[in-house]
């Protein structure tokens, strides 16, 4: 089904062939620029280094979760209008029921902050934030940035990238995406997939094959081969939104007459061009997917890359998810027990008890045709199953509507509701507890579908196509893969209606009001005050996580807690609330410290421990500690990072960080990102110090491994080696500023 191979490749004939046995072409440096990849990236590289690229991007877009911080981030530094174009969608606080007005007013800040600066405003339900960017903003050889991990426009010809909200004020500000050249994998595509089969199904296939191992991390995936042409637009970018998952840090296919069409169909013609990778283009590596062979899948909790064929799922339930239940129950850590096996029947049959198709991944229009299809003239049920359908898009709800899908579906029992993200994180339809939910989204984490184990609920998310989602919903909720059912494939012809888009969203790019007020809700604040980094940094660990991958919705969690996103105070008691809810506690305290130190005071406990090691507390900032493992898989929401530094944290202590989006988001508030040696052992806990002499001299004079010492509650002195490599001269200088929006104010641009 899918096959790696970690060797370089050159593409010769259309074929990849290994290095050893290419013959006529260029060193890979060189070929390399042949890739589909290499051509957009220097095309919009401002740099001079070849090896450190820097990037500007053609369009932004951000939704109603982060939207505000980054407008507040960038008023603080400077902004004074949008220099590219900039959407903001309303499409994961939409429901506005939590939190009184605060969402809708934060819907408001979006609208006048587009006319003051002259943006792009998208109201709520209208379209998700990937889909309104595919439909208005992606074009053949262009680059799109986003404040979401599933910025993907790959199959449309347009490199997307999803980073929290500090690259996003970069790129307002005028400022430059810093990334050193990726390396590109070829994905390498050959027959057909077969009928039942659908994207999620090779999504998910792609996705267990590669995140495990690393083996595409930060890279580009450029997909290309044969069996590119039997695969609609709709499915392309079905399988593309989920390469976020494999952890690379971008994607782009080879385009032809299908994308060429879909530009046409959204009244873009202009936005087409054939791109192809060039004859003896260089690839790191190659990932080759035979679409014949690949199966129905189920992606069980709590990752995208736990995955299965439904087949196997069904020939041994008792084995599969007695040992998912162990791993699953590992890293709840006691806080409530999830019973997956309760969904055997006694005949042996798994059942689940909810299906959603929604979002960016599922809720497109062949997605949701093709269910209508298997489900036509049949019932859901009156049990305990349930099932709804957000369509991704106003356009895509016309036209289900207009070809009848919309009424086959309500006939069969499933509720269709509008253009929203909230069951991908936990802001609707959160299943009952210890219930299966499958569902055609991005993500299966730990409590994102909006589950509270503090207080004894927990259910749990499996990944699936649409097509085996509505199989398993024409079966009454008995798992079924679509394709052991006999269902008739339906006509496809989508025809795109933007009158909608025409009448409600705010076109305002180019056209700035600078007289124009900003709408400010009572719960839209300003960022507090950031302190700068010191000579020396003592740090107290809040927060020791052992678990192999922490994830951004541990860090920050999802759900009603996004309703908090624009009041920075509030929305940082949430940090950590479901893995290590004493974190929050422990870290004020340590802020505390820091705040007396800075008005002149010598706290006791951090004098102590700096007696200790012969620190200064005078010249010493304080601030609380992080330790995990690898963390910052998922979102790229920055509030995972910025909650921690409203906190009162300075660092985070690791052995790698998940993403780079991730670790951008720490640099970008000022928490140095230290790693440590993989084969160090990290024995301290909660409570212990950090003492790092001359630290502000290590990040600007580029010092990558920094001694440094642990002074442990019992009052054991042990020496540590912290490393911190790979920043650029701005990243330094954000790290030394304290964050940043301090960088702007000191005069830094570049």
């Amino acid at each position: 089904m899918i096959e790696l191979e970690s060797s370089g490749h050159y593409l010769v004939g259309g074929k990849p062939v290994p290095v050893q046995e290419a013959v006529g072409v260029a060193f890979p440096d060189e070929a390399r620029k042949k890739t589909i990849a290499y051509s957009i990236l220097q095309a919009h590289d401002k740099g001079s280094n070849p090896k450190k690229l820097r990037i500007t991007f053609d369009a932004l877009i951000s939704h109603d979760i982060t939207f505000v911080g980054i407008i507040q981030t960038a008023r603080a530094s400077g902004l004074e209008e949008f220099p590219v174009p900039y959407a903001m969608t309303n499409c994961h606080n939409s429901l506005c029921a939590v939190g009184g007005t605060i969402n809708e007013d934060d819907h408001a800040f979006g609208l006048s902050a587009a006319k003051k600066y002259g943006g792009i405003y998208v109201p709520a339900n209208q379209a998700v934030i990937h889909q309104y960017a595919r439909e208005r903003l992606a074009e053949c050889g262009n680059m799109v940035l986003g404040s979401d991990s599933h910025t993907r426009y790959g199959s449309y010809g347009s490199m997307g990238v999803g980073e929290g909200g500090g690259e996003l004020v970069k790129q307002l500000l005028k400022n430059t995406y810093d990334v050193p050249a990726p390396e590109v994998v070829l994905v390498y595509l050959t027959g057909r997939p077969r009928k039942g089969v659908g994207p999620q199904d090779v999504a998910i296939a792609l996705v267990a094959a590669t995140f495990p191992g690393g083996d595409v991390k930060n890279k580009v995936l450029e997909f290309t081969g044969p069996g590119v042409r039997h695969l609609s637009a709709d499915y392309r970018v079905g399988i593309d939104v989920m390469t976020t998952e494999t952890s690379c840090l971008s994607s782009i296919w080879e385009t032809d007459e299908v994308i060429e069409e879909f530009y046409k169909n959204i009244g873009r013609p202009w936005a087409y061009r054939r791109l192809a990778p060039a004859e003896g283009a260089y690839y790191d590596s190659v990932v080759k997917i035979d679409l014949d062979k690949v199966e129905c899948m189920i992606a069980l909790p709590f990752h995208p890359s736990n995955a299965y064929t439904i087949h196997e799922l069904q020939k041994d339930p008792e084995g599969i998810l007695k040992e998912v239940e162990a791993d699953c129950n590992n890293q709840l850590a006691g806080k409530v027990e999830l019973d997956l096996r309760r969904n055997i029947r006694k005949d042996g049959q798994v059942v689940c008890g909810q299906g959603v198709i929604v979002g960016c991944s599922g809720g497109m229009y062949e997605n949701i045709m093709t269910a209508a299809g298997i489900l036509k003239d049949k019932s859901i049920g009156n049990g305990y199953f349930d099932m709804s359908i957000y369509p991704s898009s106003t356009p895509i709800s016309l036209a289900i509507a207009r070809d009848g899908a919309a009424e086959t579906l309500m006939r069969a029992g499933v509720v269709i509701k509008p253009a929203f993200c909230g069951p991908c994180f936990g802001a609707g339809d959160t299943p009952a507890h210890n219930t299966l939910s499958i569902r055609h989204a991005t993500r299966n984490f730990a409590n994102r579908e909006g589950s509270k184990p503090g207080e004894g609920q927990i259910s749990a998310v499996a990944l699936m196509d649409a097509r085996s989602i509505a199989a398993t919903a024409a079966n009454g909720g008995v798992l079924t893969a679509a394709t052991d059912i006999d269902f008739d494939e339906p006509g496809l012809n989508y025809v795109f209606d933007g009158s909608v888009y025409k009448g409600r969203c705010y076109e305002g790019f180019g056209n700035p009001q600078p007289d124009g007020e900003l709408r400010f809700g009572p719960n839209i604040k300003d960022w507090p005050r950031m302190p700068k980094q010191e000579d020396d940094m003592l740090l107290k660990l809040c927060a020791v996580i052992s678990d192999e991958v922490t994830t951004t919705d541990e860090l920050i969690p999802s759900g009603e807690a996004s309703t908090y996103r624009s009041n920075p105070l509030k929305l940082s008691e949430f940090t950590l609330s479901r893995r290590c809810p004493e974190y929050v506690n422990k870290s004020k305290a340590v802020l505390a410290l820091e705040t007396e130190r800075q008005q002149g005071g010598s706290p006791k406990e951090a004098a102590d421990v700096l007696a200790k090691v012969g620190g200064d507390i005078r010249k010493t900032s304080i601030g609380s500690c992080v330790f995990a493992k690898k963390p910052g898989d998922g979102s790229a929401r920055e509030q995972a990072a910025s909650c921690q530094k409203v906190l009162g944290g300075f660092a985070n202590i690791c052995y790698e960080y998940a993403t780079k989006r991730y670790r951008s988001n720490c640099i970008n508030w000022g928490i140095v990102p230290f790693t440590i040696d993989k084969d160090t052992s990290f024995d301290y806990t909660d409570g212990d110090y950090v003492y790092v002499p001359g630290i502000r001299e290590a990040i600007s004079t580029g010092k990558t491994r920094i001694p440094a010492q642990v002074v442990t509650a019992n009052g054991e002195i042990n020496h540590i080696t912290l490393i911190c490599e790979g920043l650029t001269g701005n990243e330094k200088r954000i790290l030394v500023e304290g964050c940043l929006i301090n960088f702007y104010a000191v005069g830094y641009s570049d």
